[in-house]
């Protein structure tokens, strides 16, 4: 649980950053790029790339310099070039995408000027102009009127600007109507986003909304009178073009800065071309041009007015109106609703609350599974929302958050990983052998050390006489002699992977099946049963020669069902196990003595451990529990049983079956004979004494 915890609260805090980047209170820079970036990509993927009849370009390229001079051309040329387009071509709307801010060069008299003037306000034609704010409120020109009033106060975030480069008071006194030509920059210098409405902090009278080039092109297209601006939460949210009587003609989206997102087609052969000295010498056939909307605009060196867009470092602004209009005209404008960070947090929020709540549920593989999807999911909601319903929302939080969580969590959780290794290995390392911990410490979700029910063996060895042994050494040489023992006992015991419960004085207690799972737990126990008896024997052979007593010992194993784990208290705990069991492979380590033998096992062993050739000792009601429990020990392996063990073994059986049915004479006949076999045996002995008061009885 506190993996869990950890990794949760890290997940919390990569939300709760990204939750106020969506809402605006704590912008993350890197993630505005890398929104601008995505966005890039995404209009990059559904770039249309078939050509749009329904606006030309009349190109003022070298070919038309070349016939008819540098720029500007004279007034006279220009007031031609309109009236061809109006009235032997038949263009719907007309846009020069140029500001003519002074008067005609060497003509002594305004009349060229006028001439341009009464040609463009007859056709409808609107030219440009720009606003400025870096000039100290410069102003050159004279303005359009504003399209619709200005609301005080101005809604927020709405562009507005002091200063402004407009066309000469001549022009726009005969009623030429004009719209402004600028672009924003986003902070990677790409024009991605274009104002068709923007306010002028000037003079009482000059305040409102103005539109831009585009803008006015299109209404004159579609002979719309008049601009709704739409404002939602104190922020402008799109416009609406209102024909004369009344109807909305084309709704646009807009962010609060009043720009609209360029809906960019693709740099080569999208709009058609036409040079300015074709349509001027009437080389184009008459109403060529019929029912279109016609640009003028620069191609020719040193006249190209080019931006750097996402589509194209190099791309003709007049080409940035001309996709502006299609887009108007086709619906397509990709919107920026005013509850797009609102959204985006909830979104955020929820993507949190779900990555935290997997994690309680899932391992990580399934978590990182989980979190992919999410991903992919993401990113492919967001590209349909942009293609079918034109809206531009983020991603580049939601992509992050996910990616951020999955990255964090690796690490986190490889950090965790090895704590809970290095851990399990201090808590283990004194109780289990190293292969043991090595095993534990590559899964250590799946160990604990909380207490549980288990079934495992268990094992005692005490060694017999130690207490008068040294009563005659002195303390450094007991102690040296007892870490001697208990050394060679313990790599027995590490050498079957059983867990050291304790050492208590001159006895050890280890058990198998905890803290890692042992099938064969039983036959693992009688093994290192076994290898402890060959231990000490060839430490009393050493001592022997050395002429020191002998060291022997008693062992009693037991199988059986425990609560093994942590357990003690605040001051000191241990990794022990309780029960039934345990407390019965006590006894019967306690009772090797009585018969005899140096092992002695329970049934529940005898019965697992099917290696080995068992002798049963006897069936008695050992303190502690109601039922009479069977006593074994091991004589031989399986595949080692020689006759003579099969004769002695075949009488011992004999022995205790006539002793069960109180055949006492005949059980003592059958002693006498395995006592001649094994004249050595504590067990024979043991029960020829048993026998004495029996037979005399009998």
């Amino acid at each position: 649980m506190n993996r869990h915890i950890w990794q949760i609260a890290a997940t919390a805090a990569l939300t709760l950053l990204a939750v106020l980047h969506g809402l605006g209170a704590w912008r993350i820079p890197a993630l505005d790029s890398l929104d601008r970036w995505l966005y890039d990509q995404r209009l990059a993927a559904g770039l249309p790339d078939e050509r749009d009849d329904r606006i030309v370009i009349v190109q003022v390229d070298e070919q038309s310099v070349a016939a008819l001079g540098q720029w500007p051309w004279q007034r006279d040329v220009m007031a031609r070039l309109v009236d061809e387009l109006h009235d032997r071509q038949r263009a719907a709307a007309i846009g020069i995408d140029a500001v003519f801010a002074e008067p005609q060069r060497d003509a002594g008299t305004p009349q060229p000027d006028q001439q341009l003037a009464a040609a463009l306000a007859r056709t409808g034609a609107v030219i440009g102009y720009y606003f400025t704010s870096d000039r100290n409120g410069y102003r050159a020109g004279q303005l359009p009127a504003p399209v619709a009033p200005l609301p005080r106060p101005a809604p927020a975030g709405l562009l507005q600007w002091d200063g402004y480069g407009a066309n000469l008071p001549l022009l726009m006194q005969a009623g030429v109507r004009a719209g402004f030509f600028n672009a924003v920059q986003d902070g990677d210098g790409l024009v991605r986003a274009v104002p068709l409405i923007a306010a002028f902090a000037g003079d009482a009278g000059q305040q409102g909304y103005y539109e831009s080039l585009a803008l006015a092109v299109l209404r004159q297209a579609l002979d719309a009178h008049a601009v709704r601006v739409r404002i939602a939460a104190g922020s402008v949210a799109g416009l609406d073009l209102i024909a004369a009587d009344g109807r909305t003609r084309r709704s646009v989206p807009l962010d609060a800065r009043g720009a609209a997102l360029v809906p960019y087609r693709s740099p080569d052969g999208t709009f058609r071309y036409i040079s300015a000295v074709d349509v001027l010498t009437g080389q184009l056939p008459a109403a060529s041009l019929a029912g279109r909307i016609v640009l003028i605009g620069f191609t020719a060196p040193g006249l190209v007015d080019l931006r750097a867009t996402p589509v194209a470092q190099a791309y003709p602004g007049v080409e940035v109106h001309a996709s502006l209009i299609a887009g108007m005209l086709d619906g397509r404008i990709p919107a920026q609703p005013a509850w797009i960070p609102a959204a985006q947090a909830l979104l955020l929020a929820a993507m949190g609350l779900a990555m935290a709540g997997a994690l309680l549920i899932w391992r990580m593989r399934r978590w990182i599974a989980f979190s992919a999807v999410l991903i992919v999911a993401l990113t492919l909601v967001n590209g349909w929302l942009y293609r079918a319903e034109h809206l531009a929302l983020p991603l580049a939080a939601p992509l992050t958050l996910a990616l951020a969580a999955v990255s964090v969590n690796l690490v986190l959780g490889y950090w965790l990983e090895i704590r809970a290794r290095q851990g399990l290995a201090r808590q283990f390392a004194a109780y289990v052998p190293p292969e043991l911990v090595r095993q534990m410490q590559a899964g250590p979700q799946h160990h604990t050390m909380r207490a549980r029910t288990e079934e495992i063996t268990v094992l005692f060895c005490d060694m017999r006489g130690f207490t008068d042994l040294a009563e005659g050494m002195a303390p450094l040489a007991v102690q040296a002699l007892l870490n001697e023992v208990l050394d060679r006992l313990t790599q027995a015991i590490q050498m079957q992977q059983g867990t050291i419960d304790k050492y208590m004085g001159d006895c050890v207690m280890a058990f198998w099946g905890a803290p890692l799972p042992a099938p064969d737990h039983a036959a693992r126990a009688i093994r290192t049963a076994l290898a402890m008896r060959d231990t000490l024997a060839q430490l009393t052979r050493e001592r022997q020669a050395a002429g020191l007593p002998a060291i022997t010992a008693g062992i009693g194993v037991n199988t059986g069902t425990v609560a093994v784990g942590d357990m003690g208290s605040s001051v000191r705990r241990t990794y022990t196990v309780i029960g039934d069991a345990v407390n019965l492979a006590a006894r019967l380590e306690r009772l090797t003595q009585v018969y005899g033998v140096d092992l002695i096992a329970g049934e529940a062993t005898q019965a697992q451990a099917r290696d080995w050739v068992w002798q049963e000792l006897d069936r008695v009601r050992v303190k502690g529990r109601r039922q009479a429990v069977s006593l074994y020990t091991v004589r031989a392996a399986a595949d080692q049983v020689s006759p003579a063990l099969q004769r002695e073994l075949a009488l011992w059986q004999q022995a205790l079956a006539d002793w069960r049915e109180q055949r006492w004479t005949a059980c003592a006949e059958t002693i006498e004979q395995l006592r001649a076999i094994a004249p050595d045996s504590g067990l024979y002995r043991l029960y020829a004494q048993r026998l004495d008061p029996l037979l005399y009885r009998e």
